[in-house]
C-alpha cells in the first residue's frame, strides 16, 4: 500500500473533530499542562522560603500519601461507574432491586478497601526508602484521612451525576478532577502562598484545611481543631449537595431514557 497523505489527513481530521464536538476532551491538551505549571510554581515559591529543611521530606511524603488517599477514593467511585458503562452493565445494575444509596455505599466500600492496602504499602515504602515514619503524627492522621475520604466521596458522586447527564463524553472529568483540585488544595505548600483573594475562595474547600492541619502536626504542634472542624463542616455540606445532585441527575436520566443511551 502506497503512502497516502489523503488517508493520513482523514485520520487527523477525525481525531481533531472529537475536540470540536466534545469540549471536555480539551482537558487532555490544555488543562493538564496549565495546572502542572500552577502546582509546581507554587511549590517552588514555598521551597524558596523555607529556612529549616529538616522536616521537608516528612511533610512532602505525608502530603503525597494523603493526596493519594483522596484521588484514589474519588476515582474509585467515578471509575467504577464508568466500568459499568463500558461493560454495558449499567441497566442490569439499576434494574436489580438496589437503591441509589446502596449502590453508592458499595462503591465507597470498594474505594476504602483499595486505599487501606495502597496507603499501608506507601507508608511502609516511605519508611524503607526515606526513613520517614509517618506514624509519628499519631492519631492526628485518622481524622485528616477521614476528612479527605468524605470529600472524595462527594466529588465522586458529583462526577457520576455529570456522566449521567452528559454521557461518556464527560468521562475525562473522572480522570482530571483530582488533578484540577491539586494546585488549589494547598497539598504541598501552605495556604499563605496563594494570593489574598484566592485564599478567601479556597477557605471554602476542605482540602486546604486538611493539609494545613497536617503541616502543623509535623511541625510539632497540636492538631488544629479549627481547620479540622471547618473540613468536616464543609464535607457535610458537600456530601448532602453531591448526593442530591446525583439523585436529581439519575431521576432525570431515567425519565428521559438516558440510562439506555449511556451504553450505546
Amino acid at each position: 500500500m502506497t503512502f497516502n497523505l489523503t488517508r493520513i489527513s482523514g485520520i487527523i481530521l477525525r481525531h481533531l473533530a472529537v475536540y470540536r464536538s466534545n469540549l471536555a476532551r480539551l482537558n487532555e491538551i490544555l488543562l493538564w499542562p496549565i495546572f502542572e505549571l500552577l502546582l509546581w510554581g507554587f511549590f517552588g515559591t514555598y521551597v524558596s522560603q523555607l529556612s529549616a529543611l529538616g522536616t521537608v521530606v516528612a511533610v512532602l511524603l505525608g502530603s503525597l500519601i494523603l493526596w493519594m488517599v483522596f484521588s484514589r477514593v474519588q476515582q474509585s467511585i467515578s471509575m467504577s461507574f464508568l466500568m459499568e458503562l463500558w461493560s454495558r452493565n449499567i441497566m442490569n445494575v439499576f434494574i436489580a432491586p438496589i437503591s441509589l444509596l446502596e449502590y453508592l455505599t458499595a462503591l465507597m466500600v470498594v474505594g476504602l478497601i483499595k486505599i487501606l492496602f495502597v496507603g499501608a504499602l506507601m507508608m511502609v515504602l516511605a519508611w524503607l526508602f526515606y526513613a520517614v515514619n509517618l506514624f509519628t503524627a499519631g492519631f492526628a492522621l485518622i481524622p485528616l484521612a477521614l476528612a479527605l475520604i468524605l470529600f472524595a466521596w462527594a466529588i465522586g458522586m458529583f462526577i457520576v451525576g455529570i456522566v449521567l447527564r452528559f454521557g461518556q463524553g464527560a468521562e475525562s472529568i473522572a480522570w482530571m478532577s483530582a488533578f484540577f483540585l491539586q494546585p488549589f488544595g494547598a497539598v504541598f505548600f501552605p495556604l499563605s502562598i496563594y494570593p489574598q483573594w484566592l485564599q478567601a475562595v479556597l477557605w471554602w474547600i476542605p482540602l486546604p484545611h486538611i493539609f494545613e492541619a497536617l503541616r502543623a502536626v509535623f511541625a510539632g504542634h497540636a492538631l488544629p481543631s479549627g481547620h479540622v472542624l471547618w473540613a468536616f463542616g464543609l464535607n457535610a455540606v458537600y456530601l448532602v449537595a453531591a448526593f442530591a445532585f446525583f439523585g436529581f441527575m439519575f431521576e432525570k436520566a431515567r425519565a428521559k431514557g438516558f440510562l439506555l443511551k449511556l451504553q450505546e
